[in-house]
């Protein structure tokens, strides 16, 4: 991914094809950025699992599967961008056709392995607890970001009402693909976009452990960070707050509104996110009450 990200980097500088509105490098340069991510933050729980359990073993076969499946689906956008056409939803030519069915199956099957991981490692023990479920909730958001995927391969009504349609799908809700957008994410600037989603709920990878890593480095500074309590706490609220605001996005790009358009509702709700967040991330910070085992040790 790292190699690929560098080819298309230069396709981005050398290359002034326009596809969907934006340059035709961008998809395999996003897609292979955003996989470098992934794929490290994948490796590093599967390592947490224990090496001695059989746990571990299938495991390294289901991140290889994903390594497999990633491959494929890389190779598959790089060569249509090489072609000059479409990768996701083209149906155009058989050929074109035979290319997107190869890489939905590649995608359902990274899914399935996917989860197997966040199977183990919920089973497993792992670390303090503190990490253990920051690991396993930040697995299951991302599965349920990655699952977001899965609601682009709808044909549109515009699409339906045209007999065999060459593109069946849609990245945008309410707005047709390729049109106005945000710098560098191809966001849509004009409607509901699923990539919004897809994209925050599978960085929940990255980011909720990251989290608990910042609330290490801070515990020696901190006295509360340093109750293992505490940092579960924190993680279990970020975890939980994360996940409402992947629905909340999900929500509002199903109702064909743009990220920085929100009506009414979508600011209640994001209010009420706010607010629940904070009030539970206060009440986490709370000193907790000693242990009866601590007691008797006092």
């Amino acid at each position: 991914m790292v190699a690929l990200a560098l080819v298309s980097a230069v396709g981005l500088a050398v290359d002034d094809r326009i596809l969907v509105g934006v340059p035709i490098w961008t998809k395999p340069f996003k897609f292979s950025v955003s996989l470098v991510a992934y794929t490290l933050s994948l490796a590093w729980m599967i390592s947490l699992l224990p090496t001695t359990h059989r746990a571990h073993r299938v495991g390294w076969w289901a991140g290889t599967v994903v390594a497999v499946s990633l491959t494929i689906e890389m190779v598959l956008i790089t060569l249509q961008v090489v072609r000059g056409t479409q990768s996701h939803f083209n149906h155009a030519t058989p050929f074109d056709n035979a290319v997107f069915q190869i890489m939905g199956a590649s995608i359902a099957i990274l899914w399935l392995s996917a989860l197997v991981i966040a199977v183990l490692l919920l089973r497993a023990r792992i670390l303090d607890r503190a990490t253990a479920w920051a690991v396993r909730l930040s697995s299951l958001i991302a599965l349920a970001g990655a699952a977001v995927g899965f609601l682009m391969v709808r044909p549109t009504p515009e699409q339906l009402a045209v007999d065999e349609a060459p593109i069946t799908g849609s990245h945008s809700v309410g707005v047709p693909d390729g049109g106005p957008s945000m710098p560098l994410t191809g966001w849509s600037t004009t409607g509901g976009d699923l990539r919004i989603p897809h994209f925050f709920g599978m960085h929940a990878l990255q980011l909720l452990p990251l989290l608990l890593l910042v609330l290490a480095a801070l515990a020696p500074r901190f006295a509360r960070l340093a109750d293992e309590r505490v940092r579960l706490r924190l993680t279990l609220t970020a975890a939980g707050t994360y996940a409402a605001t992947v629905v909340l996005l999900t929500w509002q790009a199903l109702r064909g509104q743009a990220l920085f358009s929100p009506d009414a509702v979508t600011l209640a709700a994001t209010g009420a996110i706010v607010l629940l967040g904070g009030a539970a991330t206060a009440l986490s910070l709370r000193t907790p009450a000693p242990s009866l085992a601590e007691e008797v040790a006092a």
